[in-house]
């Protein structure tokens, strides 16, 4: 009848995983009292659980009557657990509020029962319980031998065919417990009785069968079945519940009008139909603009430089000369040309990335972001193996750069949701190295040429750069002093010591990352990227380097002993490159001081710091946060920040709104046409039952029957015409969104959501309510002897 295979059950916290059954495989006969026994935590309630359905099976699987339960569906668990189950628990579990007889006709009312019979049945179990006497008394009023004769009555009461008691005697003393089991056995007589205890005496005088468990797995079993009998094969029945009187009482005149009925519900559904294409489209639009938002996004970052253009500034600027023109004479303009120096169109901003704003930076809500990173002057002095040789690795050639890192760790980052991990692994550790790739999987053969790669290959393995790996070498370990100059290693020897010696940092390739399909701009270009935790550490070993410490001494490059270029050129190689172009004119510029200890890697004053907001309500939250640190700041003391999605934010919020608003507009209207009909139906409806009010009031019906009978009725009629308006309004939606496909390119924009439906249902039977109302009242407040004289 009963059969587990291999069952397994495993309780994980966290990353502690506990297994309670471990492959336990065990049979039941149809008519046995078989005792579990074992020691606390041996898996004793957890066995007990999944036979009773209250749990599922890790591995393995449960067997009723042949039929394999692993695919049973919620509900059919539940028809299991009320028609086949008793359940005895050792707290008894009675509910407090119910009298006995309610409490054991609580799971005869869930199957389906009816009343007169619950009732009959329900005496006759509390009798055999000896209890009838009680039956109307409530749990609090008995002692625990009682409470738990209760428990076994209701066990009983659907007749079911396996009796199932978790430690039937442990709240109660030795006598009663002992009574207890006693009773069990012989009120159901003819079932499955599995019980668990801890008293191993009462289970060798009662059970005929006793199985030991210890760490989840069986030791001893007196007696085991055979589980290859013959069993008939198990049908599940759906539980139901019948409907209050006033529900009744109301379907029954719904039925005695069908087709009018039928109308109305139709009528009804019209506006439910109108109200839930509009929601599918709206909802649907807003997800394809936060598609759409959320690719433009990982596209343009929020990006605060050292140096910036103040565009406001520059935007007013231009305006004023503008206008200035404008109101000059036409005439005049047409004879001359007007000097300028575009240096003086250009506002650059210098921003103070000072400790203080970093940090505050690094404290904004890590929710609000899917990247967060640094652009930094960096030197690691890169070393990798080319055959069996080693030789140093240009940063440039392999576009070596820092990626965005996760602020919450519970989220997926910003290479979680820009890339597709094509081979190996995301980065965890800070050593650990990515490789971005193109579309196809296409990359630069100078960055694998670079990387000692064989580049002429028309292929290469992932398995040749999974766990390809380069060495980082300290500017202290890389340089070497001759005088007041240095050079760097260069020969074989050198660079094979440094390779394979235990001086700098060993960085592997651990991923090969390709941007989204549907990200048309990647902030990550084809090559290698890094962690920038892995920055910082070698920032702060090269601002105390030999070479870093003589190079801020002296005023000559100690790399080539030339002299350094003037002031100016110091305060423009600090400018980004495209407007030092502008400003100069795309000449190059002399190599400064500050070139070179950029170049060691000596700053640790970031660059830049680039922000990857989520979506743009998360976006707008980044810029309050940013904006409330220029509050009460002088101008040129502000950090202002780059944001170029600002305009294409504006215009797609405006778009959003207003298509929201006009949409809610539309359903609105639809909910107040609902409305008023629902009333003016309820109304007839009053008019047409006045007899009957008269006749219920006359047996002595409250107002509020009264009005319970009429908001009865809109409950019905709300709930079909809900459940009719979203089934026409689902099928509706697949031509809908054929016409949208054909008209703008966009495909399935309306679609249903689970949301919606269950919200228009309760709205459905809600408005209906609502509109009846006033007519309900009225009826309530007739009189009896006027509505019985009506005809």
């Amino acid at each position: 009848m009963l059969q587990l295979k291999e069952a397994s059950k495993i309780y994980r916290t966290g990353e502690l995983e506990q297994t309670a059954l471990d492959q336990v495989s065990i049979c039941f006969s149809n008519d046995e009292f078989v005792a579990i026994l074992g020691p606390s935590g041996s898996g004793k309630t957890t066995l007990l659980n999944l036979i009773g359905g209250l749990d599922r099976c890790d591995m393995g699987d449960l067997v009723i009557n042949g039929r394999s339960t692993r695919d049973f569906k919620d509900w059919e668990l539940d028809a299991y657990r009320n028609k086949s189950i008793g359940f005895i628990f050792q707290s008894f579990n009675l509910i407090p509020h119910l009298s006995l007889l309610d409490n054991v006709e609580i799971g005869m009312t869930l199957g389906g029962v009816p009343s007169s019979e619950k009732e009959k049945r329900a005496i006759e179990l509390l009798e055999k319980v000896g209890l009838a006497d009680q039956a109307h008394k409530r749990p609090c009023q008995l002692s625990n031998g009682q409470m738990q004769r209760v428990a076994i009555a209701r066990a009983l009461a659907n007749d079911p065919d396996i009796i199932l008691a978790d430690e039937p005697t442990g709240s109660l003393d030795t006598q009663t417990g002992e009574e207890t089991v006693k009773l069990i056995k012989e009120v159901a007589r003819g079932k499955l009785i599995i019980m668990v205890t801890h008293n191993e005496e009462i289970a060798n005088r009662y059970a005929d069968r006793i199985i030991k468990l210890k760490d989840g797995k069986i030791v001893s079993d007196s007696r085991p079945s055979d589980d290859d009998d013959p069993q008939p094969e198990l049908i599940i029945k759906k539980t139901s519940m019948s409907f209050p009187a006033a529900l009744r009482l109301s379907a029954t005149n719904i039925l005695t009008k069908k087709w009018r009925t039928a109308l109305t519900v139709l009528a009804s559904s019209i506006g439910i139909v109108g109200i839930f294409l509009v929601l599918s489209l709206s909802s649907g639009f807003g997800r394809q603009l936060s598609e759409f938002e959320s690719q433009t996004l990982s596209t343009f970052p929020i990006m605060v430089s050292q140096t910036t253009v103040d565009l406001e500034s520059q935007q007013y600027h231009q305006a004023e000369s503008e206008k200035r023109f404008e109101e000059d004479d036409s005439d005049v303009l047409g004879q001359f040309v007007y000097p300028y120096d575009p240096r003086d169109e250009i506002l650059i901003h210098n921003n103070d990335l000072s400790d203080e704003y970093l940090a505050y930076v690094e404290s904004i809500d890590p929710k609000l972001l899917s990247g967060f990173t640094y652009t930094r002057h960096i030197n690691m002095n890169l070393v990798a193996k080319y055959g069996e040789m080693a030789k140093t690795v240009d940063q440039t050639s392999i576009k070596f750069t820092a990626y965005p890192e996760d602020l919450d760790p519970e989220s997926p980052g910003y290479l979680e949701n820009n890339f597709d991990l094509v081979a190996g692994s995301f980065p965890k550790e800070f050593t650990d190295l990515v490789m971005i790739v193109g579309k196809g999987n296409r990359i630069s053969n100078v960055i694998l040429q670079a990387l000692g790669l064989d580049h002429d290959k028309e292929r290469i393995g992932f398995e040749e750069i999974i766990g390809l790996e380069i060495k980082a070498i300290y500017n202290d370990d890389f340089y070497l002093r001759k005088g007041m100059s240095f050079t760097p290693k260069t020969s074989l020897r050198d660079l094979m010591d440094l390779y394979y010696g235990d001086l700098g940092i060993m960085l592997k390739i651990v991923g090969i990352l390709r941007p989204k399909a549907q990200i048309e701009f990647s902030v990550l270009d084809e090559g290698i990227a890094y962690s920038d935790r892995l920055a910082q550490k070698f920032i702060e070993n090269a601002v105390d380097s030999e070479i870093v410490l003589a190079q801020k001494d002296l005023y000559v490059n100690v790399l080539s002993g030339e002299q350094f270029a003037s002031d100016l050129f110091n305060v423009l190689s600090v400018i980004p490159p495209d407007i030092t172009a502008r400003l100069v004119g795309g000449v190059n510029l002399p190599i400064t001081k500050r070139n070179i200890l950029q170049k060691l890697g000596a700053y640790k004053t970031p660059v830049s710091v680039v922000l990857y907001p989520k979506d743009f309500k998360s976006k707008e939250e980044v810029l309050k946060y940013l904006d409330s640190w220029n509050e009460g700041k002088a101008a040129e003391n502000r950090i202002l920040y780059i944001d170029l999605a600002s305009t294409i934010t504006g215009l797609l919020a405006g778009i959003l709104n207003g298509s929201t608003f006009v949409l809610l507009s539309f359903a609105a209207i639809s909910l107040v046409v609902s409305l008023i009909m629902i009333g003016i139906i309820t109304f007839i409806s009053v008019t047409e039952r006045t007899k009957e009010i008269g006749i219920l009031r006359a047996l002595g019906a409250r107002k509020k029957d009264i009005s319970t009978v009429f908001n009865a009725e809109n409950f019905i009629i709300g709930a079909f015409s809900g459940a009719l308006g979203i089934l026409f309004a689902s099928i509706l939606i697949v031509p809908l969104n054929s016409i949208i496909e054909r008209l703008t390119g966009l495909s399935n924009v309306a679609y249903i959501n689970p949301f919606y439906v269950i919200s228009l249902m309760v709205a459905s039977i809600l408005l209906t309510v609502l509109g009846g109302l006033i007519p309900s009242r009225m009826a309530s407040r007739k009189n009896p002897v006027d509505a019985l004289r009506i005809e």
